[in-house]
């Protein structure tokens, strides 16, 4: 059994002259990755922001507009373990490029769609080209900065999740108002191309070049899942992530909608003052806990867990609070508060799901954990939220968000228990 979570950082770190600084090329490579990140998220979002016009043009219900998410997704997670394979034997760089110039074409091609088979055909598509990245960028990120400065390297990579999904929603709110929901999807999809060009040629940095060497062994497929598989500290990651991308998948393609709806907004209106909410306290938030977790998990190995446990149950509540609200300044400051914890915990979850494992495992481990969030999270969350509302109403079908944001916590706090028992035991 292998759980490298109680490993000493600081020793690796020292061991290694070059841990002590972050050079300039890693900064480059860090900003290239993180841009695509950022339009990573603007292509997967901006058609929440244009679900309402789609639906009204192509004839289809709120369940169908929930099957779009999950076509994406679904598609998306079931590709990712072999992107993760090829990402831990090949160029690492290369693999991304393929999939960035993939996801580019077909957010284009979702604006030449006739009904719901062609744009569900489009939106599949798009999670060919996601899941080479994806899975293989968190890898190549811990080969470019120490173990010490890991959760900010992830906070600031992540950070693109907050900033893209607002412009998705403020591209989709503007560009569908202004020019209509095809022409917006021919424009977010154009600059992945030559982003994909520039990911070609960039250099794949050396593996586990911060790590201990013997954890650099090849393993076969099948024994990687073992390992994974009896990773304590991993799974009970990996579980509660499930949670919290199910409650960040109903609150990312709904919100949009239930605020139009709740506080009768127009589109453009809606979707800027969303987008603004979700920029600010996604910066905030995601900077925030990438500091302040690396600060924790510097002084016990407990830090990252006890950031999530924390930021989960009070997100959990402000989400509770907002979505029951009776006024629009209360519903604003409650969501916009919430989500600042909400987002905190975006550096430190996937600094733990790297440094738990070894770096030659890395991206079968976050191909894996891609493959369990989505399928058993946010490929599920936006048709039955779609579903609920047709049977009830939007507002009663999104208190599933809060409930699934306190799951989250809950079985992160299995983590939290588990290295407790590491640090008693060694």
């Amino acid at each position: 059994m292998h759980d490298s979570s109680n490993l000493d950082t600081e020793k690796s770190d020292a061991s290694n002259p070059t841990a002590l600084t972050i050079d300039n090329r890693a900064i480059g490579a860090i900003t290239l990755l993180t841009l695509v990140n950022l339009f990573n998220y603007i292509d997967r979002f901006i058609i929440a922001a244009l679900f309402p016009d789609i639906e009204r043009e192509l004839g289809i219900s709120h369940f169908q507009s929930g099957l779009l998410a999950t076509a994406f997704i679904l598609v998306y997670a079931l590709t990712s373990p072999v992107f993760g394979w090829g990402g831990d034997r090949g160029v690492r760089t290369r693999w991304i490029g393929v999939g960035v110039a993939i996801w580019s074409v077909a957010t284009a091609l979702a604006g030449f769609a006739k009904n719901f088979a062609t744009i569900f055909a489009a939106r599949a598509t798009v999670g060919v080209g996601e899941a080479a990245y994806a899975t293989i960028s968190p890898a190549l990120l811990s080969d470019l900065v120490p173990k010490s400065k890991r959760g900010r390297a992830m906070a600031v990579f992540f950070l693109a999740i907050p900033v893209g999904s607002a412009l998705g929603y403020i591209l989709g709110g503007v560009l569908g108002s202004r020019f209509g929901w095809r022409h917006s999807f021919f424009i977010v999809g154009a600059p992945g191309l030559l982003l994909a060009l520039l990911l070609w040629f960039m250099r794949d940095p050396e593996r586990g070049r911060f790590d201990d060497k013997d954890e650099l062994k090849k393993t076969p497929l099948a024994q990687t899942y073992k390992e994974l598989l009896h990773n304590r500290t991993y799974l009970w990651t990996v579980a509660g992530y499930i949670a919290y991308t199910f409650a960040i998948g109903g609150l990312a393609n709904w919100m949009p909608s239930y605020i139009r709806v709740t506080f009768n907004l127009s589109a453009e209106r809606g979707m800027l003052i969303f987008g603004g909410i979700t920029v600010v306290t996604g910066i905030l938030g995601t900077l925030l806990g990438g500091a302040i977790g690396d600060l924790l998990q510097a002084r016990s190995p407990n830090g990252y867990a006890w950031l999530n446990i924390v930021a989960m149950v009070i997100g959990a509540g402000l989400a509770f609070s907002a979505l029951t609200a009776t006024t629009q300044i209360d519903f604003l400051w409650r969501l916009a508060l919430g989500e600042l914890f909400i987002f905190a915990n975006t550096g430190p979850v996937n600094a733990q799901i790297v440094n738990t494992v070894r770096p030659s495992i890395r991206a079968t481990a976050s191909a894996t954990a891609i493959l369990a969030i989505h399928v058993l999270g946010d490929a599920i969350s936006p048709p039955l939220i779609g579903a609920v509302a047709d049977k009830s109403n939007l507002a009663q079908a999104m208190l599933i968000v809060p409930a699934c944001f306190l799951l989250a916590g809950i079985l992160w706090f299995g983590t939290y228990q588990r290295t407790t028992k590491q640090k008693i035991s060694s």
